[in-house]
């Protein structure tokens, strides 16, 4: 028995750590490992007869969530004119990847080892990513040989601009590791000259990426940052004080970047009702206020969006004041999670999703505020505060994004949200007073 326990395992850390390779490439196949890892948990618990991760708040809530969003995603009433049969099907899946975070937080990545080396493989991607940026930003195309997009951004190791939205994410980690690092290596003014150049180095990174969200998203992530992280605080005013700066250079050193990042953001914010964005909002809204306490099911804005019923304008209760942009504007998904949520499950479901949320963080946020003593701990602490700080940029209400659970963007994100709740849960477990206070 001993032997199988540690099959399951090993493959699965194994899958674990190879699986920042595969989101950042070969998506089927990180879908595939994550769901492997998921299922090896499942038997875990089944021949350890161990179900105590199963009493955690985040899951219950979690499973609250998804049941309601299964009921919702019965085939019956309305919902069988958009031919939804199949959708139950593809809420039911849904849940592996709760499982995958609960595994990788109470099960692959208890060991501190384990947690360290897939943080050096989630940093590597990272830089990879970036050397594939700054190459097409350079010589104009990647190492495999694809151009910037016809839009002007970069596209990173992609022939499509969906890069910039992962590295975001990961980067923020990564970055803020960096910084402490050197803060803490080089003493003195070259130490702290040093840490400001890695923050505007990946400012400048994503703000030549040309696109706007991840780069708002990955500001707000560095200001969350600094709330727990003392050191960094007047490098991040200064940082904020330059960034101007460094968007006015943009404009000299990719002229397309510029445009995209600032003159297209302009441009939608002075006319956002009317923008592709805020008649996909707009709809959303409508079909969820259309069907407030179930929704319409599971991937519901992807099949229903077209239905004429919901053809309406700004403001959205009112139904002689246009088509709000027709069937042209629909998409696969709202672009938000939070509409995703209250389209496919109604306001019930919306709420679930809110607390599912909120209880995340709480969670995360556990043993941020600890007492700093060394290098080690500093090092560790950015790199906790910076896994909070990308779930929290990821979760931000007022965000563009991709469906809750699409790859790959979805899988970095419960990725990190999984090696971000592993630290949590070593903290609550192994905590030593220190002076009076409890530490890491």
């Amino acid at each position: 028995m001993d032997s199988i326990y540690k099959f399951l395992h090993h493959t699965s850390l194994g899958s674990a750590l190879i699986l920042p390779l595969f989101l950042t490439h070969f998506r089927g196949i990180a879908d595939g490992l994550m769901s492997y890892i998921a299922i090896c948990f499942l038997l875990h618990s089944i021949l350890q007869k161990d179900w105590d991760w199963a009493r955690q708040s985040w899951i219950i809530i979690a499973f609250i969530w998804w049941g309601w969003l299964l009921i919702c995603s019965i085939p019956f009433g309305s919902f069988l004119r958009y031919g939804g049969q199949g959708n139950i099907l593809e809420a039911f899946v849904v849940v592996r990847f709760l499982i995958f975070v609960v595994a990788m937080q109470r099960w692959v990545l208890v060991d501190e080892r384990h947690r360290r080396w897939i943080g050096y493989v989630i940093a590597g991607c990272c830089l990879y990513i970036v050397a594939q940026m700054l190459c097409q930003f350079v010589v104009g195309y990647n190492f495999f040989g694809s151009p910037r997009y016809i839009d002007g951004t970069l596209t990173g190791p992609y022939p499509h601009p969906r890069a910039a939205a992962p590295l975001s994410r990961i980067l923020l980690p990564t970055s803020l590791v960096s910084v402490v690092f050197v803060i803490y290596t080089v003493k003195g003014w070259k130490g702290q000259l040093g840490a400001l150049l890695i923050l505007l180095f990946a400012l400048a990174v994503l703000a030549l990426a040309g696109q706007r969200m991840p780069f708002i998203l990955f500001v707000m992530g560095l200001i969350i940052a600094v709330i727990w992280l003392r050191p960094l605080r007047n490098l991040a005013l200064m940082t904020i004080g330059i960034l101007p700066v460094v968007i006015l250079i943009t404009a000299f050193v990719s002229p397309r970047s510029f445009h995209h990042l600032v003159i297209r953001f302009i441009e939608q914010m002075s006319h956002f009702s009317s923008s592709p964005y805020g008649l996909v909002y707009n709809r959303a809204f409508v079909m969820g206020l259309n069907n407030p306490l179930a929704g319409l099911g599971y991937d519901a804005f992807k099949h229903a969006c077209a239905d004429p019923l919901y053809f309406r304008g700004w403001p959205f209760w009112d139904v002689n004041s246009g088509n709000g942009g027709g069937a042209i504007i629909c998409l696969s998904h709202p672009h938000n999670h939070y509409l995703q949520a209250l389209i496919d499950s109604g306001f019930p479901g919306l709420l679930c999703f809110i607390a599912l949320v909120m209880v995340w963080l709480w969670e995360l946020s556990k043993g941020l505020s600890a007492k700093i003593f060394n290098k080690s701990m500093a090092m560790k602490q950015a790199w906790r505060v910076g896994l909070f700080a990308a779930v929290f940029i990821h979760e931000w209400p007022f965000a563009s994004t991709s469906n809750f659970v699409n790859m790959p963007l979805g899988g970095w994100f419960f990725l990190l949200l999984g090696l971000g709740l592993a630290y949590s849960w070593d903290y609550q477990k192994n905590y030593v007073n220190v002076e009076g206070m409890k530490n890491v």
